[in-house]
């Protein structure tokens, strides 16, 4: 290959952004690069495609399947092989002319001098938590007057920042000396990130392990820090324009498509830094001490505990699970089910429930699909209705292929936060119908008009939920104040209302006089149903109805409705679109049709005929029963929340 390759040739398009003269400079240069990992790869292969002849690399470790995701040397073929060894192969694939000295087990005090020997330029690329080898290295660097930088990927993004001879040093920046390790941590991530702006679209910060020391990566931000970092390295060797080193620093976050210059004199002892600091100490707190991430949970072995371990994402009301799993062989599992009628308002007749528990089998059975089984139902008809029980018995389907909807089980998720009113698409709409089985249809309300009207009854029936003692007991127990995430409510940051609005209702959830108070001499509801109600019940892109031709009469007839309530909902996510459940209209619907009373506040009880009566009179055609209603809420474009209910471990629902 040597023969057939010329330099100047194959780095020829670099020329125009540099000249012929800078270019033989670079292929003169010689960059250090300890690590070999998501950003240190990506660095090696773009340094030496800038052009640049000569390379110090050090990494002990191999590749793995972890590393798959943003380790530009991480793949089949590479796999179990040392790091220093593939990128070396991969960057004289580049230029095979390549000087690369290479430490393969990696750099510590007795061998830096030989690594930093004759080095132009430090590009770090150390693991994050590998602080006491990076204070070294930066050390060493400022000794020897060698200029080193750090761009580290952060969410998707970069934070970069210079250490240049003659300038605030590595430790004069970030003051980690003397400090235990979590707080050096701590840190460090604040130092290299002062504007943070990363913060705001964490997914899963449960993810985030300090005390494991392990946290997520993109491959997006290590792509990102080479770029950065190669043309930080390129004005370095060439002297050329403005080069910004500490206390100056750059974070740009192409997720947020935003660019921030940070300037923290003093580095970690500018008063702005220490107060953000102090933040930081409390807020992450959990996640530096004992926060056990969820990534350590017991991961499913066989495929029958796979099947458990998606079904448990099956929707219910208010993330209640109503359901209980006994594993009994590979091919076999019991599913034990209960509904809530006994305290909940909304679970007339064990109806709420028995639609969760059809959604419940669906679920299971698109979960199969994965596997390659086909799941059989037996309801065992002694068990009682308020506690049915279901054998599952799971059959080898070597001709069926994975449901289409299989990947959408756990990215389901509800918005009740308002939406885009762009209308559904005629083919979105027909996609969304061909999941029902016969006897069944979707009632569309789309339109600026019906919305109005639609999210006026939902104002109506709103009030209702909100002023009846039935309706207190439930949600004081729904919401979990305070988190993000919640394995058995609804978290707080998911509810749809604005920080106010959900600072009073927390407040007045505390006890019923308080809501009492509220509403008689404050408008208590007007806050909470202006923004959940009237607001997201006019933007979106349309309301809809699931209907039956007859009524629903038994048990398996909801399980049935559920099944296909599960179909439309991830078929929803599969089409990018948004989806809020609106069931309390239904709801009281069905008890004004029923004749029951099931609140003490007469207003309450006049309310829901109201309800009942617009819905109707303005949403259905002919004489049709409230029984044949079998679900309600709305879709639309929109970004996904960032808040949501998740579920409980799957070690907690077996019996």
């Amino acid at each position: 290959m040597a023969d057939q390759f010329n330099y100047h040739e194959a780095f020829s398009r670099n020329i125009g952004w540099v000249t012929e003269g800078e270019l033989d400079v670079l292929r003169c240069k010689r960059i250090a690069i300890a690590g070999l990992g998501g950003v240190g790869s990506v660095h090696l292969l773009t340094l030496s495609r800038l052009g640049i002849g000569n390379f110090t690399i050090a990494d002990m470790d191999i590749f793995e399947l972890p590393n798959f995701n943003r380790q530009a040397g991480a793949s089949m073929s590479h796999l179990h092989r040392p790091k220093v060894e593939v990128m070396r192969e991969m960057a004289r694939d580049i230029n095979p002319e390549l000087d690369i000295r290479c430490f393969e087990q990696g750099v510590d005090q007795a061998n830096m001098d030989a690594f930093l020997e004759d080095v132009d330029l430090y590009v770090d690329s150390l693991d994050f938590f590998a602080l006491e080898a990076r204070k070294a290295m930066f050390a060493a660097c400022a000794e020897k007057g060698i200029p080193a930088i750090t761009a580290a990927p952060i969410g998707m993004g970069v934070a970069l920042l210079n250490f240049l001879p003659g300038k605030m040093t590595f430790e004069q920046y970030f003051r980690l000396e003397g400090r235990d390790e979590q707080e050096q941590l701590l840190r460090f991530l604040l130092g290299l990130s002062p504007a943070m702006l990363q913060m705001r679209y964490v997914a899963d910060d449960t993810r985030v392990d300090m005390k494991g020391k392990k946290v997520p990566s993109t491959p997006m931000a290590c792509d990102l820090c080479a770029g950065i970092a190669g043309t930080q390295a390129l004005k370095i060797l060439l002297n050329r324009g403005n080069v910004i080193a500490a206390p100056r620093g750059m974070h740009f976050d192409a997720y947020r498509q935003k660019l921030a210059t940070t300037w923290r004199p003093w580095g970690n002892n500018n008063p702005v830094q220490r107060l953000l600091l102090a933040v930081a100490r409390r807020r992450y707190a959990a996640t530096l001490g004992e926060k056990a991430a969820t990534s350590e949970a017991k991961q499913p072995e066989t495929a029958v505990e796979r099947i458990l371990d998606l079904a448990r994402w099956a929707p219910s009301g208010d993330n209640e699970q109503p359901w209980r799993f006994e594993l009994i062989n590979d091919h076999h599992f019991v599913v034990y089910g209960h509904d809530t009628r006994d305290w909940c308002v909304y679970d007339l007749d064990g109806r709420a429930s028995q639609i969760a528990m059809g959604a419940l089998l669906e679920t299971i059975s698109i979960a199969a699909s994965g596997e390659g089984f086909e799941a059989r139902f037996e309801y065992r008809e002694d068990s009682p209705e308020s506690s049915p029980v279901i054998d599952v018995r799971l059959t080898k389907n070597d001709q069926g292929s994975p449901n289409p909807l299989l990947a959408y089980i756990k990215a389901r998720v509800t918005q009740r936060r308002p939406l885009k009113t762009v209308p559904l698409t005629a083919s979105q709409k027909q996609r969304l119908e061909a999941l029902l089985d016969d006897g069944y249809e979707v009632i569309w309300i789309e339109g600026r008009k019906p919305r109005w009207q639609m999210a006026k009854l939902l104002w109506k029936s709103a009030w209702i939920r909100l002023t009846t003692p039935e309706g207190y007991e439930v949600h004081r127990n729904t919401i979990e104040w305070g988190v993000r995430f919640s394995e058995d409510r609804i978290p707080e940051l998911a509810v749809g209302a604005d920080p106010l609005t959900m600072k009073i209702m927390r407040w007045a959830l505390g006890s019923w006089n308080r809501i009492r108070f509220l509403n008689r001499f404050a408008a208590g509801t007007w806050l909470p149903r202006l923004q959940m109600d009237l607001l997201a019940g006019y933007c979106c892109g349309a309301h809809f109805l699931i209907a039956a031709n007859e009524p629903l009469a038994s048990m398996p007839d909801y399980w049935r409705g559920g099944r296909m309530v599960q179909r439309f909902w991830l078929e929803a996510n599969r089409l990018g679109l948004q989806f809020q459940p609106e069931m309390t209209p239904l709801i009281f619907s069905r008890f004004v049709a029923s004749g029951i009373e099931f609140t003490q506040m007469t207003a309450a009880q006049e309310r829901a005929g109201a309800v009942w009566a617009a819905l109707k009179g303005g949403f259905l055609e002919g004489d049709i029963d409230a029984n044949q209603l079998v679900f309600m809420g709305r879709l639309g474009h929109g970004s996904s929340p960032t808040s949501r209910s998740v579920r409980k471990p799957s070690e907690n629902l077996l019996r």
